[in-house]
């Protein structure tokens, strides 16, 4: 079967395994743990920040940045097509007592424009906004990713406006693939970052929250009141820390084979795609005349899982365990059902 229903179906490669059971750990509840400790610090440097926290997953960081960053009866700005939006079960609400405003952007991108006259809290009856949260890149906006000049005026408004700044990186490092922008630039535009290691990269599990040293304490003692404490943790976070270190470069053929893909597509008369906002290692497309439900059975019947991001809408994410026979056999196969 060839996925593509996700990067996140990625397992551990056999070397990585090796640096899973050779890892040193310890208990991290008591800090004692070396592994995460040094990987921690390692990823805190990288982007600039003072701090990390290691989490499960991708939206247990998101949840610690809006928790730190807000008080009850705050509220967060955000695309409408953001992950936190969309994909977190309603927890900026339940967790925090926080309010998401969506706003209407560009591929799952804001830029000062759309965010006009939006920040609230001059009068009693208005929440107060307080953070502006930037996906990097985008899911549900087919993987775009944002430029230095986009960063800096966003970061420039929300300086002006009095707002705090998170990243959701969940794939922050097919962004920086697209964009060769260094990672520590992001630690001069965000107040708090998560960034994700169960993706692309293809380690097991694991996030991690990026802040200040006070922000990351709060953080650990709302992660541990979340039930999200953990004890030899080392062995997760030399899956990621090998993830990075060898994974992270073979991000840049996922994106090769998704802008092949994506032109493919374009040249099947049953299928529809815009083939300029194919950026990183996603590619929505939409079926002509039919039902999304109905294509991927197709797909399914042949091989191929991919996965409905609307009623007539398909997403494939590109990923390192795809192997060259199975791209195409993928490809050809596309041609055959939907030409």
């Amino acid at each position: 079967m060839i996925d593509l229903r996700s990067d996140t179906i990625t397992k551990p490669t056999p070397k990585m395994l090796v640096a899973m059971t050779s890892a040193e750990v310890g208990d991290d509840v008591f800090g004692e743990d070396s592994t995460v400790n040094a990987f921690e610090q390692k990823m805190a440097a990288m982007f600039g920040m003072e701090a990390g926290l290691f989490v499960p997953s991708g939206t247990m960081s998101n949840q610690l940045a809006v928790k730190v960053l807000t008080q009850p009866g705050d509220e967060i700005l955000i695309e409408k097509k953001g992950h936190i939006f969309n994909y977190e079960t309603g927890a900026t609400a339940f967790l925090s007592g926080v309010q998401i405003h969506p706003v209407d952007g560009n591929h799952g991108k804001l830029d000062p424009d759309h965010l006009i006259a939006l920040k609230r809290g001059r009068y009693d009856w208005e929440p107060s906004t307080k953070v502006l949260c930037l996906e990097n890149s985008t899911n549900k906006g087919g993987g775009a990713c944002y430029s230095k000049d986009e960063l800096k005026a966003l970061k420039a408004f929300a300086d002006e406006q009095e707002l705090l700044v998170h990243i959701d990186g969940a794939r922050i490092w097919n962004a920086m693939t697209a964009t060769n922008i260094e990672a520590v630039f992001f630690g001069t535009i965000a107040d708090t970052i998560s960034v994700c290691f169960s993706k692309g990269l293809g380690a097991p599990i694991g996030s991690m929250l990026l802040s200040s040293k006070q922000h990351i304490q709060q953080a650990r003692r709302y992660r541990k009141m979340w039930g999200g404490g953990m004890r030899q943790v080392g062995i997760l976070a030399a899956a990621a820390d090998f993830a990075v270190e060898y994974h992270w470069p073979l991000l840049a053929e996922d994106h090769r084979r998704a802008a092949l893909f994506a032109d493919v597509v374009s040249k099947c008369s049953q299928l529809e795609i815009d083939k300029d906002s194919v950026e990183t290692n996603i590619v929505i497309f939409d079926v002509k005349g039919g039902e999304a439900e109905q294509a991927l059975e197709k797909l399914e019947q042949a091989g191929i899982r991919m996965v409905q991001f609307g009623p007539k809408t398909i997403r494939a994410t590109f990923h390192f365990q795809i192997s060259e026979n199975e791209f195409t056999q993928l490809l050809e196969t596309m041609v055959e059902l939907f030409n």
